[in-house]
């Protein structure tokens, strides 16, 4: 008899009826909810006179219509509204939540860490695609739809089907310069946005084990990008020493973490696919079309056309076959977003720009993800740093990501960007995303192009 991967152990605790291969009901511990997915939910619940089941283990946040300036200047009339109603709504239905501007608010995926409300074992649901990333807990963790998301509020409870399992396994140590969202957009680039179509994606390997909980995030967080909607990562010692002085740990830390400890995936455990990459041999990796799976290393040149999709994507991007990362002319630096704006990415970022200037004709802003960020990056000087060099300085939220707030990149402008999509029009009508490391972005801020960072003294 094969044994469980840690995926099978979180499922098998929350499965309330229902057969493998079929909907089984699934008991919801954790649900995060924030201002663009709920309202139609909470305004369901209302017509069908119904309450919120579990409110204590509801939480929402800020994030997405939030302006990053002026941070209660909301001048868009949907965003408004969209907020205010999240106000309203947590307070009718007594939901535990950070108040914008309050000093947990933040992006939603980075506020449930920094809290202690993600555990190992959890299962947790957001009307929010990449609320993967909270399976490097150790969790089972995914976006839901807004008819969902009144499900859940109603019931504690959600009906899936169990998907396949695919196991990734990153191998060898990378070189100064490389970082996690390298490995992920190399992953991408080589297997493609439909890889992890009806999986869940384990990430395993010496190389995941070596990195810190804000690195492991930041893979768990581009899961949805090749096409699976979960990503976990067993749970070990790096991930207890994280949760230890957190908010809401558990009471009994001591007899969870003994728990926690059996949720590791069983070495007999048997997976439906299974993929290896050598982080050893990567190098920094840049997006050039207008999906997570165009990219290439800095080294390489962009790909000749293969499809009508590469057509469309050249032409969009204004770049051709042939040219290199270092050819594109950066006119914005987004330092940002749910996948890369953390305290170790600003930190990362910060000693790249230390001592020098922004270049010539570029915008660079820094929105840290959380406020607790903000503040602990100030503590330590980084918001002078990143200001002496000609950055802007701005309260957090999810800003430039998505263009669904002020923040927008102008037309045909190419951006340096640490978010997690280049969608056509995502960042701003017609603007040019390159998805790259925080390093890679802070260091074409200061040259206007993009530079190999494993080459540059600060890597050293």
């Amino acid at each position: 008899m094969s044994g469980k991967s840690i995926f099978d152990k979180v499922w098998e605790r929350h499965v309330i009826t229902g057969n493998e291969g079929e909907p089984q009901l699934m008991y919801v511990d954790q649900h995060y909810i924030h201002e663009v997915t709920s309202p139609q939910a909470f305004d369901g619940l209302r017509e069908a006179g119904r309450k919120v089941r579990r409110p204590d283990l509801t939480f929402g946040t800020f994030d997405h219509n939030v302006p990053t300036v002026n941070i209660y200047d909301i001048r868009d009339l949907i965003s408004k509204a969209q907020m205010d109603a999240l106000a309203r709504n947590v307070e009718e239905f007594e939901i535990p939540h950070a108040p914008h501007g309050s000093k947990n608010q933040g992006i939603v995926h980075m506020v449930g860490p920094e809290m202690g409300l993600t555990q190992p074992g959890k299962f947790i649901v957001c009307g929010d695609s990449h609320t993967a990333t909270h399976g490097a807990f150790g969790a089972i963790a995914f976006g839901i739809g807004t008819t969902e998301v009144e499900h859940v509020f109603a019931t504690q409870t959600l009906w899936q089907v169990k998907p396949k399992k695919l196991l990734v396994r990153f191998t060898g140590k990378p070189k100064k310069g490389v970082y996690s969202k390298d490995y992920v957009l190399a992953l991408i680039a080589k297997h493609g946005v439909a890889l992890g179509v009806g999986y869940v994606v384990e990430y395993v390997g010496e190389a995941i084990e070596a990195l810190t909980m804000e690195e492991r995030m930041t893979i768990c967080n581009m899961s949805i990008e090749f096409g699976s909607k979960m990503g976990i990562m067993n749970p070990d010692q790096t991930t207890f020493d994280y949760l230890a002085d957190k908010e809401h740990k558990p009471k009994d830390f001591e007899a969870a973490v003994a728990d926690w400890k059996n949720l590791v995936s069983d070495s007999d455990a048997v997976y439906d696919k299974v993929i290896e990459m050598d982080v050893s041999n990567l190098a920094p990796m840049v997006t050039w079309g207008t999906n997570p799976s165009m990219g290439v290393s800095v080294e390489e040149t962009f790909p000749e056309i293969r499809d009508m999709n590469d057509e469309r994507a050249y032409a969009y991007m204004d770049l051709k076959p042939g040219q290199n990362p270092k050819d594109i002319e950066i006119g914005y630096v987004f330092l940002g977003s749910c996948t890369n704006a953390r305290l170790s990415d600003l930190i990362i970022a910060a000693k790249f720009v230390k001592g020098k200037k922004v270049a010539d004709g570029v915008t660079a802003i820094v929105v840290p993800g959380s406020r607790p960020v903000k503040t602990a990056a100030e503590k330590l000087g980084l918001d002078k740093i990143f200001l002496e060099a000609g950055f802007e300085w701005r309260d957090p939220g999810c800003s430039m990501c998505l263009g669904m707030n002020p923040d927008k990149v102008p037309i045909g402008v190419h951006c340096a960007s640490t978010s997690n999509r280049n969608f056509e029009d995502r960042q701003g009508v017609s603007s040019r995303t390159h998805l790259c490391s925080p390093a890679m972005a802070a260091a074409a801020a200061i040259t206007g192009r993009f530079v190999d960072v494993r080459e540059l003294e600060e890597v050293l």
